[in-house]
């Protein structure tokens, strides 16, 4: 999987060509626990179909499903559904099919890439038919309204990208009912309400839900799940973060909790996510030190803790981690840099310290706000 590291701006669904060298290898595994093995295969216009597709049940299926899709599409500005006619479904554009090597006249839809598309509808009842697909890639279109319930139906489906549309409502339960998923990105869209402490038993690799309206607190069970990349910035939780975000050490690599009203300490066990790469909580209102145990994340490479209220030393070990390249904390009331934390840039690290209690530093805080902060401190661990 491709980086995830500026989480807001470059975390992006597969592209194109990945798209369609992947989901060949993608939908033989899934279909291989069902008995069958395929190979991917998109007719383009002009090639001429061997197969009548009301003869096949599946494509039948798919083509009732498309077409109610089509009719709850009120704007297509690229006419990309244009040449959605007929029940050759798998010349239709963004509909790509595989072919069973057991039975070569069968064809099944297996992914749909309407990615970028400005798309406008709503998602139908009638996608539940296509119980086939393991790739669902709508991100950057209009889309509005509720995910349909039928979507459960679609058991082999691995990579949900829904990103980039206007979709309502509470968290979409029903993406906990897909048994195949992996890669799960909701962001940038209208969910509001609790995130159900159920997506976190998922087995899910990547989770992005930025940039909604989700409130509550972030669940305790956090960590339950595999996943590698976690992407929750700009919304209402509040809360702490859970000391169950450990049981993460094993798989997390990017973590981004950017604008999510954090508040109290960072718990020391963000310290045993040791595979750890991205690390970003600013803009929250956490409080209190630097955990110690940050400085043994030996593959860190971005640390942001701008925009909160956190006070007392940063720490020399932080600051001579082997592979950090971005270290941030401006707009803190941090007092006191160790050693090579005063003069990070003569190690090539970008840094930001300003609008802190810093001594001999330009740009920090008047001296009775840092006098209120630090001659209290706060006592976390």
């Amino acid at each position: 999987m491709a980086s995830f590291s500026n989480p807001i701006t470059t975390t992006t669904t597969t592209t194109f060509i990945i798209l369609i060298l992947s989901l060949t290898s993608l939908f033989n595994n899934l279909t291989a626990k069902n008995g069958h093995k395929t190979a991917l295969h998109h007719n383009r216009r002009g090639h001429s179909s061997s197969i009548n597709a009301i003869a096949n049940p599946r494509l039948h299926q798919a083509y009732i499903a498309l077409q109610a899709w089509k009719r709850v599409i009120y704007s297509d500005p690229n006419n990309l559904t244009t040449n959605w006619i007929g029940p050759s479904v798998c010349n239709y554009t963004g509909v790509y099919c595989s072919k069973l090597p057991n039975d070569t006249k069968i064809q099944v839809v297996a992914g749909i890439d309407l990615n970028h598309a400005d798309i406008a509808g709503f998602l139908p009842d009638e996608l539940g038919l296509l119980n086939d697909l393991a790739l669902l890639h709508l991100n950057s279109n209009r889309f509005c309204g509720i995910l349909p319930l039928t979507l459960s139906n679609l058991t082999l489906l691995y990579e949900l990208d829904l990103s980039n549309n206007r979709f309502v409502g509470p968290f979409p339960d029903v993406v906990l009912s897909l048994p195949s998923l992996k890669y799960l990105d909701l962001r940038y869209n209208e969910f509001e309400g609790p995130l159900p402490s159920q997506l976190f038993s998922k087995n899910l690799d990547a989770i992005f839900f930025n940039n909604n309206r989700l409130t509550s607190i972030i669940p305790s069970n956090l960590g339950s799940s595999s996943a590698s990349v976690i992407v929750f910035a700009n919304n209402f939780f509040g809360g702490q973060l859970p000391p169950s975000i450990a049981n993460f050490a094993n798989t997390l690599e990017e973590l981004l909790l950017i604008n999510t009203s954090l508040t109290g300490c960072l718990p020391p066990e963000v310290g045993f996510l040791y595979k750890l790469r991205v690390f970003d909580v600013s803009y929250n209102k956490l409080v209190g030190p630097i955990p110690y145990t940050i400085a043994g994340l030996a593959h860190l490479e971005m640390l942001n803790l701008a925009h909160n209220m956190m006070s007392g030393i940063v720490q020399e070990g932080i600051c001579a981690l082997p592979n950090l390249s971005n270290f941030t904390f401006s707009y803190n009331y941090f007092c006191e840099e160790q050693g090579i934390c005063s003069n990070l840039t003569s190690k090539g690290i970008v840094s930001d310290d300003r609008r802190n209690c810093l001594p001999d530093k330009p740009l920090q805080r008047n001296k009775k706000d840092c006098e209120a902060v630090n001659e209290n401190p706060v006592e976390c661990f």
